[in-house]
């Protein structure tokens, strides 16, 4: 596919303003942050190696999350001024239909596309953990702040586990009890403890105060002991069920966190599901999002600029909206996570089919 003089011109046009803006609001994000944590950052005992390393994951998850909507406030831009200059017309009359005028549009999101899924499903998930680490490390200072509290936590179809809280920094949680049941749902046997600690040295479990009730034949059975190292069936993240577990998780990583929590029987894993089908779904709103834009800047008309922006940022606010929207009937309501994350985009490419058919005109 040769490309022609009017096609590099308006790819150079897309890709450089689109940057420009990026590279104009991250900065900005990062003052706006860090004239926010300034105090605490300075109280902390964070090294400046630490602090450049959370700046610099701060900046990958504020830009992936800014992206799609920078993109479409810059094509709205650029593609303003050339109307407002009377280029399109000029273009549209020299004989070139609408659909072809859209294809350095369609090639520079098929780059920016590209960009989002490396960027939110490889590399800015190792940077939302070094960012939300820091984080819990220096800015929830109080004992109150790193507690996870009255985790209940389903780990198998027939094993629940439960502790009052969890410090995730000193990977000790108190009054534990895990609880199995047979296939009838009978209760089988009950452990509890006062704490359980997670050892790193062996990846064991250290079970202080400890105590197991095993029922048989309606007979219960009672053995105590005073501490016992022993191996359990759940992870250290069972114990750790933080809301932003899936971000900082590659694809192939989250696919098979996934599948051990349908194993287990989570009743959280629409949420990941939702977290893996978003990833995937937006890339998608490159191009959507793209045709928009196109759509309503490449017609001159009264208002100019102005007025394609602040269409641009009403639209950027309902694109949200609804993604927020089926994102929380997804994580709350039962909502299929496949929906959740097609709907939103099924509604936008509706939208700018029926403005592009317009702006045809």
């Amino acid at each position: 596919m040769k490309l022609t003089l009017i096609d590099k011109y308006i790819l150079k046009r897309y890709l450089i303003t689109f940057f420009g803006i990026l590279f104009l609001f991250v900065p900005i994000g990062i003052m706006a942050s860090l004239a926010e944590k300034i105090n605490k950052i300075l109280e902390s005992k964070a090294t400046s190696g630490e602090i450049w390393s959370y700046y610099l994951n701060f900046t990958l998850v504020l830009g992936n999350m800014l992206m799609p909507i920078l993109l479409f406030l810059a094509i709205i831009f650029f593609t303003s001024r050339l109307s407002a200059r009377s280029e399109v017309v000029a273009i549209l009359s020299s004989g070139v239909s609408y659909q072809r005028f859209l294809r350095p549009y369609l090639i520079g999101a098929t780059c920016i596309a590209v960009l989002i899924f490396l960027m939110g499903n490889f590399i800015v998930p190792s940077a939302s953990a070094g960012f939300h680490s820091f984080e819990d490390k220096y800015f929830k200072s109080t004992k109150e702040d790193r507690q996870v509290r009255n985790i209940y936590n389903q780990i198998s179809e027939d094993e629940f586990v439960y502790v009052s809280f969890f410090d995730p920094n000193r990977l000790i949680g108190y009054n534990f009890t895990l609880e199995h049941f047979d296939s009838i749902g009978r209760l089988e046997y009950k452990l509890s403890a006062a704490n359980i600690r997670y050892m790193t040295v062996d990846s064991t479990y250290r079970l202080t105060t400890y105590k197991k009730r095993t029922f048989e034949d309606e007979v219960e059975y009672v053995e105590q002991i005073r501490s016992i190292d022993t191996i359990l069936n759940f992870t250290i993240d069972d114990l750790m069920p933080v809301s932003y577990i899936a971000e900082t998780k590659n694809f192939f990583e989250l696919n098979r966190f996934i599948n051990d929590q349908k194993r287990r029987g989570s009743a959280t894993v629409n949420a990941y599901i939702l977290e893996k089908y978003k990833r995937l779904a937006l890339p998608l709103s490159a191009y959507i999002l793209t045709l928009i834009a196109v759509a309503v800047s490449s017609v001159k008309r009264r208002g100019g600029l102005g007025l394609n922006l602040a269409f641009g940022i009403a639209i950027a606010f309902i694109y949200i909206f609804f993604d927020r929207v089926f994102s929380t009937l997804a994580e709350q309501a039962g909502f299929s996570p496949l929906l959740a994350a097609l709907l939103p985009v099924i509604f936008f490419a509706t939208i700018a089919y029926f403005l592009l058919q317009r702006a045809k005109r």
